[in-house]
């Protein structure tokens, strides 16, 4: 999902082209409340392909973004488009090397994700905050042509250009801010992760059921207690009348 920030950090700096008759890849493209293709589109690539984990709305192939250079091979777009996505990987080199490879030498990558102080949103996992400095890192065997932070909400947007005497470096050393440990970690094991959305979705149950018994409770209630509910306890019905939810 990008929100309206998103969207004209693309206008303003995505030049048209960059993008008409060459190739296109946007990872993470299932439209879930509006996205980047329909904006691209208008700017005639010759191809356009949509990935995404799952099947749904503006996907093309159903593809793991760790999987990207096994799927489609090295050197394959001109364009690569990412957002609202490395926030949700737990491994996000293996996901960011695939992105450097399968671009072409001289081809535009533009990335958005989340930084710290976001809130939690599972989608349907949520592991990492990226700030201005670990993109310059993470990034720094490209030439960042742009690099702002997310004026609306908590993150950054990025636009980079694969040099055509491209030399990978590793990512081993950097440690990201972590939703899982709430510090920064170089590494999150799987069953560390794993343990993390059970607990996650042990505590969204919980509240849930909580929501369920109390709206039972006070639609079973005689009305006048009812109303008496809703003016003296107000801001404890309202948290209880709203029921949880994730993104």
């Amino acid at each position: 999902m990008c929100n309206p920030a998103c969207l004209e950090f693309a206008r303003e700096h995505l030049e048209p082209w960059e993008v008409r008759n060459r190739t296109v890849l946007e990872v993470g493209t299932l439209d879930v409340h509006g996205g980047l293709r329909p904006l691209i589109a208008r700017l005639g690539p010759a191809r356009y392909v949509g990935v995404d984990g799952r099947p749904g709305p503006g996907v093309d192939e159903v593809c793991d973004a760790r999987d990207l250079l096994e799927r489609f091979g090295p050197q394959s777009f001109d364009v690569l488009l990412s957002t609202e996505l490395l926030e949700h990987v737990r491994d996000w080199r293996r996901v960011v090397h695939g992105f450097k490879q399968v671009m072409r030498p001289g081809g535009v990558l533009l990335v958005t994700t989340r930084s710290r102080g976001h809130p939690y949103h599972a989608y349907p996992c949520d592991f990492w905050r990226f700030e201005l400095d670990d993109m310059r890192q993470i990034f720094g065997d490209f030439e960042i042509e742009a690099l702002q932070e997310d004026p609306i909400e908590v993150g950054v947007f990025l636009k980079a250009r694969k040099p055509h005497a491209f030399h990978e470096r590793s990512l081993a050393d950097i440690a990201l801010y972590s939703m899982v440990t709430r510090r920064r970690t170089k590494t999150l094991a799987p069953w560390r992760a794993m343990l993390f959305r059970a607990q996650v979705g042990g505590r969204r149950r919980v509240a849930h059921l909580r929501y369920l018994l109390w709206d039972t409770a006070l639609r079973l209630a005689p009305h006048p207690l009812k109303n008496l509910v809703k003016r003296r306890l107000l801001p404890l019905y309202a948290l209880f009348r709203n029921p949880p939810h994730g993104r």
